[in-house]
């Protein structure tokens, strides 16, 4: 008879959660190497970093508190910050590389953000 106690399926959980987060992190290195130009890339490393990110620190987080019924601040406010502040600083990245004219790779089809970014730039110098 297998008997399981709340930290044993806790613990689980979060080992659980650590190696989803490793995986992730290596499907991600993955990305940033194979994909063609800075934009894929940076939505490679942008997006699934920080799920890796903070699946491996919500692990974590569960589990010194199951097993030393501790809340880590620490853990909490690294959580936050990444949430935060990972795609923010994303996002700013493509966007100088875009507006330094950085070439897209062949394979992308459509600039969405071509015209909106030209119409801005008439009306700039027509005012």
């Amino acid at each position: 008879m297998l008997s399981l106690n709340v930290s044993e399926i806790v613990e689980f959980l979060s080992a659980l959660l650590i190696l989803i987060g490793s995986i992730t992190a290596v499907i991600s290195a993955i990305g940033l190497i194979r994909f063609p130009d800075v934009y894929t890339r940076q939505h490679a490393s942008t997006k699934s970093m920080t799920l890796s990110v903070l699946l491996t620190m919500v692990g974590a987080f569960f589990f010194f508190l199951a097993l030393e019924s501790h809340i880590s601040i620490r853990l909490l406010l690294g959580i936050v910050f990444i949430f935060l502040t990972a795609p923010v600083s994303g996002h700013l990245i493509v966007r100088a590389a875009y507006r330094r004219k950085i070439k897209t790779a062949d394979s992308t089809l459509e600039d969405e953000l071509y015209d909106v970014l030209h119409k801005e730039e008439e009306q700039d110098r027509g005012e």
